[in-house]
């Protein structure tokens, strides 16, 4: 498959600011993206990119920062490649090891888990993942049934099982994410994983003690009033994929009128993840 390629530069951004451009990519179609010295570049099938669009969606940001852009066409890129030079080993309060195949296991951690990205998002590396990551240590999940929304990769409902869950439903819009989330699981030797693909209309009528939902700000004031209708009494839920200044009162308010009281909440590099209870 051809891809166009959009060469990001930015002067003197913050790297939340690169975060804000990926973020919005990532929505329009943007399925890869490459760290380089300068920026970063970001790869779009060809049937898929639409010039005008990626310029609205750019708008906004051209008055908080400066960056600029080229476009290449890419044919057959060695999407391995790509995916294995910007994935390292990472870990988590000396008690996750997040790996991809291709690296050396860490059997001294308490909980290994193994991602072969491809181009689903979710490798732990960024703010967002680490952050819900850390909440999950803190959570008593024996015996409970979790849901995953936006889930990526599969890792946070991957480590949710390991720390005993007794069931997750594991769900993304995204066919690439819902293929890899089967993956990962088989990887990680993980069978109590249900994978569905779709949005809020496919999660199921039943209570779940535990949600976590690493998505971005506008879904989850969407499909708060259902996550709601299915989280049991006294469950929590974990929000990120936003920033503390806008969007965490704005959460925290939509929260509020469907029960959902806010708990606390992790910074990281102005993105946060915050802890609900109903």
């Amino acid at each position: 498959m051809n891809y166009y390629e959009l060469y990001f530069k930015l002067t003197d951004a913050e790297d939340y600011q690169q975060d804000l451009l990926i973020d919005a990519l990532g929505e329009i179609g943007f399925d890869t993206f490459e760290e380089v010295a300068d920026g970063f570049k970001a790869y779009i099938p060809v049937d898929v990119f639409d010039d005008e669009r990626v310029g609205e969606v750019l708008a906004p940001y051209k008055e908080m920062f400066n960056f600029s852009y080229d476009i290449h066409l890419v044919e057959q890129k060695n999407w391995n490649e790509v995916w294995e030079s910007n994935f390292e080993p990472m870990q988590i309060d000396d008690q996750i090891y997040v790996r991809a195949t291709f690296h050396e296991p860490r059997p001294e951690f308490p909980y290994e888990i193994v991602i072969d990205p491809k181009m689903a998002f979710g490798t732990g590396h960024h703010e967002t993942t680490t952050m819900m990551m850390q909440h999950m240590l803190n959570v008593e999940f024996e015996d409970k049934n979790v849901l995953d929304m936006g889930c990526g990769t599969g890792i946070l409902a991957i480590l949710a099982s390991k720390l005993s869950a007794e069931t997750v439903t594991a769900i993304d819009y995204d066919v690439i994410c819902y293929e890899s989330t089967i993956e990962n699981s088989e990887l990680n030797g993980i069978y109590n994983i249900t994978p569905l693909c779709g949005s809020k209309e496919i999660i199921p009528d039943e209570e779940f003690d535990v949600i976590l939902a690493n998505i971005n700000r506008n879904i989850l004031l969407d499909q708060i009033p259902r996550y709601s209708e299915v989280l049991c009494n006294g469950g929590e839920i974990y929000f990120s994929g936003f920033y503390e200044a806008v969007d965490l009162p704005m959460i925290t308010e939509a929260a509020g009128k469907h029960g959902l009281t806010y708990v606390s909440h992790l910074k990281m590099k102005d993105w946060v993840a915050a802890k609900f209870v109903k």
